[in-house]
């Protein structure tokens, strides 16, 4: 199963939250706010910050805010920031692989992980903000996890289109 870290689930949470106040927002009013243990956010906050997704203020006023609007952040990037390169396999984009010449399959990987890759870079912070409470789909599921499921889909159904 392909899954996200809960640093890179914080980190949209942090960002969206962000999105929806006013000026500058500290760690620990963040945390309230999320429901994240403040440590973490500190520590969300200080990756998001090094790589220019939020702008850290000092100072008695100090603080983090948004260094760009949500619709210019994918969740690609805020992935690439917390957990590193989208990448599927170790062989993937020329990487080294143990198994090379045992498994066969060198380069192969690439264009699955390139369709992952623009999925995500195609789905924006602003298109998973919602305003109150998520809205539900069918099942009860919430409407953001919708739309990455019915993305993970279509990539899956993509079939022959995604040789491998």
């Amino acid at each position: 199963m392909l899954r996200l870290s809960k640093l890179t689930d914080y980190a949209v949470v942090a960002l969206v939250h962000l999105a929806r106040q006013d000026g500058v927002t500290t760690s620990p009013a963040l945390s309230q706010a999320t429901g994240i243990p403040e440590p973490t956010v500190a520590k969300v906050l200080k990756i998001l910050a090094t790589d220019d997704l939020v702008v850290s203020l000092r100072g008695a006023r100090g603080g983090y805010r948004l260094a760009r609007p949500l619709n210019e952040i994918s969740v690609a990037r805020v992935i690439a920031a917390v957990d590193g390169p989208i990448s599927l396999t170790a062989c993937v984009d020329g990487g080294e692989c143990d198994a090379r010449t045992l498994c066969g399959l060198c380069g192969q990987w690439d264009a699955v992980n390139d369709a992952i890759r623009g999925a995500l870079s195609s789905i924006t912070l602003a298109d998973m903000q919602t305003s109150g409470q998520a809205p539900r789909g069918p099942g009860g599921a919430c409407a953001a996890h919708d739309q990455a499921r019915d993305i993970a889909h279509d990539i899956s159904a993509a079939g022959p289109a995604v040789a491998v």
